[in-house]
C-alpha cells in the first residue's frame, strides 16, 4: 500500500496507542487526520508532546465521538479509518457504566454510519481481549465465547457486534483487531504496568489488587504494527484478529520482575479497592496469534524484558506527568 496517497483518520489519536499510531503513520507520510476529544483548554493529549514539525503535518479535529455531525465532518475525504476512541478504564466502568455505553457503543455506531455514507476504503476497528472474559481454554483464539465480565467489556462486545453487523448487513469494509494487554510509554496510570512503575519510582510500598490473574502483554510498537498490517492486508474484510504474544505472566510475577529491574526494595501490600469484584475478575488471558501470523504476517518482536526496560526508562524521564499519590481508576 502506498501510504503517501492515503488520507487516514485516527479516532482517539491523542491517547496511548493512538498517539503511537499517529507517529507511525506520519513516518510513512500518510495524510493524517487526528480526531481528538474536544476540551476548552485546547489540549491534544500526547500529541502535545510531539515535535512542532510533526504536529504541523497533522489535521487536528477536535470533537466527540458521541456527536454524529462532528464524526461526519471528520470522515470527509478519508480513505482509511483507525477507530480507537473509547473509554477503557475497567474500574471506572463500575461507577459510570452509562458513559461506556454512550462512548463505546453509540460512538462506534456514529462512526459506522458515517463511514458507510462516506464510502471509506477500510476501517480498522479496535476491540480488546477483555471481551473474552476468563479464558475457557488457552491460548484464546478468535472463536472463544465472549463474556461481559465488566461494563467495559460489555460495551466493547456491543461495539464489536455493531461492527460485525455493518459488515454483514451493508458490506462495510472493516476488520476488527483485538489487542491483548498493550503496554509502553505514555500509558495511563489506570493500567497495571504504569501503576507498578510509578509506585516503584516514588515510594517503598507497592499497592496492588489480585496477584494471580495472568495476562498477555504486548509492547505498543508491536500493537501499532498490527494495526498497520491490518490496513495493508488484503482479503481480510470482516475478520476478527487477535494481537498478542501468546505468552502469559501473572501479575505477581510481573511485579517481581519490575521490582528487580527498578533495583528497589519494596513491600507488597494488598489494597481491596484495586481488586475487581470476584465475578468480574478475568483470571487468564493468553492469545492465540496464529491468525495474525497467517493472514497478516504479524508477530510481536519486542520481548517482555526489553519492553519493560524501555517502559521503565520512559517513566523515569516523564514521572512528572503522573500523580503518584493517587489510585487512578
Amino acid at each position: 500500500m502506498g501510504w503517501k496517497n492515503k488520507t487516514v483518520l485516527i479516532t482517539g489519536a491523542e491517547g496511548f496507542i493512538g498517539s503511537h499510531l499517529t507517529e507511525r503513520l506520519l513516518s510513512v507520510e500518510a495524510r493524517v487526520k487526528a480526531f481528538v476529544m474536544y476540551n476548552s483548554f485546547n489540549k491534544w493529549g500526547w500529541i502535545d508532546t510531539f515535535p512542532s514539525q510533526e504536529v504541523s503535518k497533522l489535521d487536528i479535529i477536535c470533537g466527540d465521538i458521541r456527536e454524529i455531525d462532528r464524526v461526519k465532518t471528520a470522515l470527509k475525504d478519508v480513505d482509511i479509518v483507525f477507530h480507537l476512541a473509547a473509554l477503557i478504564a475497567i474500574p471506572y466502568s463500575y461507577v459510570s457504566p452509562s458513559s461506556f455505553v454512550k462512548t463505546n457503543i453509540e460512538g462506534t455506531l456514529n462512526l459506522l454510519q458515517c463511514a458507510l455514507e462516506s464510502k471509506v476504503e477500510k476501517i480498522i476497528h479496535t476491540s480488546t481481549s477483555e471481551v473474552y472474559g476468563t479464558a475457557q481454554y488457552v491460548p484464546i483464539d478468535e472463536r472463544h465465547p465472549l463474556q461481559g465480565q465488566s461494563p467495559y467489556a460489555a460495551s466493547k462486545i456491543g461495539a464489536d457486534m455493531l461492527a460485525e453487523s455493518f459488515y454483514r448487513s451493508f458490506n462495510l469494509p472493516l476488520v476488527t483487531v483485538r489487542p491483548f494487554n498493550t503496554y509502553g510509554p505514555r500509558q495511563s496510570a489506570r493500567a497495571i504496568i504504569p501503576t507498578m512503575i510509578v509506585q516503584l519510582l516514588t515510594g517503598d510500598t507497592l499497592k496492588l489488587g489480585s496477584l494471580h490473574p495472568v495476562r498477555d502483554f504486548t509492547f505498543v510498537s508491536d500493537t501499532v504494527e498490527g494495526f498497520i498490517k491490518a490496513a495493508e492486508a488484503e482479503n481480510i474484510m470482516g475478520e476478527v484478529i487477535n494481537l498478542g504474544s501468546s505468552q502469559g505472566i501473572s501479575i505477581g510475577d510481573l511485579a517481581e520482575k519490575l521490582i528487580t529491574m527498578a533495583g528497589r526494595s519494596v513491600s507488597l501490600e494488598y489494597e481491596e479497592e484495586r481488586a475487581r469484584p470476584a465475578k468480574s475478575e478475568v483470571n487468564k488471558l493468553i492469545a492465540n496469534n496464529r491468525k495474525a501470523k497467517d493472514l497478516m504476517g504479524w508477530q510481536p518482536k519486542v520481548t517482555i524484558d526489553e519492553g519493560l526496560e524501555r517502559t521503565l526508562h520512559w517513566f523515569k524521564e516523564n514521572l512528572k506527568e503522573y500523580k503518584s499519590d493517587l489510585y487512578t481508576i
